[in-house]
C-alpha cells in the first residue's frame, strides 16, 4: 500500500514506515500529525486517483525531530560587470515517520 501526498508544495510517495524530511510543520517531537492532501492511494492493485484530492483519505505521521537542512549556495555572476553575489540558505525541516495510510 502506498499513497502520494502533497505537503509544503512538494509531492511524496509514501508507504507505512517511511521516514520523510518535509518542510517545517509546527509540532513537537513525538506528536502525531495528519496529512489530508492525498492525491492518490494504491492498495491491493487498486489505484484511486483524486480529483484533485482523494475524499476521506489521510496519512498519519509521527514527528521525529525538527532540524535545518544542508546549506544551499546561491551564486549570481555577471561577466565583465564585477558583479559577484554569493548567498547561503538553510531550510527548516521536520523529520516524520509514516505510521498508517487511511483511505
Amino acid at each position: 500500500m502506498y499513497a502520494i501526498v502533497e505537503t509544503g508544495g512538494k509531492q511524496y510517495r509514501v508507504t507505512p514506515g517511511d521516514i520523510l524530511n518535509i518542510d517545517k510543520v509546527d509540532a513537537e517531537p513525538k506528536a502525531t500529525i495528519e496529512i489530508d492532501r492525498v492525491l492518490a492511494v494504491a492498495a491491493d492493485g487498486n489505484v484511486t486517483v483524486g480529483t484533485p484530492m482523494v475524499d476521506g483519505a489521510k496519512v498519519v505521521c509521527t514527528v521525529l525531530r525538527q532540524f535545518r537542512g544542508k546549506k544551499v549556495m546561491a551564486i549570481r555572476y555577471k561577466a565583465k560587470k564585477n558583479v559577484r553575489v554569493k548567498r547561503g540558505h538553510r531550510q527548516y525541516l521536520t523529520s516524520v515517520r509514516v505510521e498508517s495510510i487511511e483511505a
